[in-house]
């Protein structure tokens, strides 16, 4: 999703170019043209970088435990990244974006596994 996303193109586009993409300075001490993955999922040091993703169980799962506090810490966390960049409402908005994204991926997880199991079924 980076990848084909605005930062990632910008990133994809320009990380060639030391002038926008400094490798040699500290992520911290760095004023990059686009966020790259890790200026999100590895912020303050932290290396473990779902730290910073909403979506921390596997694809079937993760819209099950909407009212579990670490959802809401979660998903807090991510929003706090955004407002660095962005206001607090497009960060409400891409949660929105991304709570239906992931809907649907799920959705179509499902039907997937459907049409494989009535392969097997049918003895393909």
């Amino acid at each position: 999703a980076y990848d084909i996303g605005l930062h990632g193109v910008v990133y994809q586009v320009n990380k060639w170019d030391p002038k926008q993409f400094d490798w040699t300075k500290k992520l911290a001490d760095a004023d990059y043209v686009g966020p790259t993955c890790q200026y999100c999922h590895m912020r303050g040091g932290h290396h473990n970088v779902q730290r910073f993703g909403t979506v921390y169980t596997s694809m079937g799962m993760s819209m099950a435990d909407r009212g579990a506090p670490i959802w809401k810490e979660k998903r807090d966390r991510w929003a706090s990244v955004r407002d660095d960049c962005h206001s607090p409402r497009f960060a409400r908005e891409n949660l929105q974006a991304l709570d239906e994204a992931v809907k649907d991926a799920g959705l179509k997880y499902r039907e997937t596994f459907q049409v494989a199991a009535d392969l097997v079924k049918d003895g393909v």
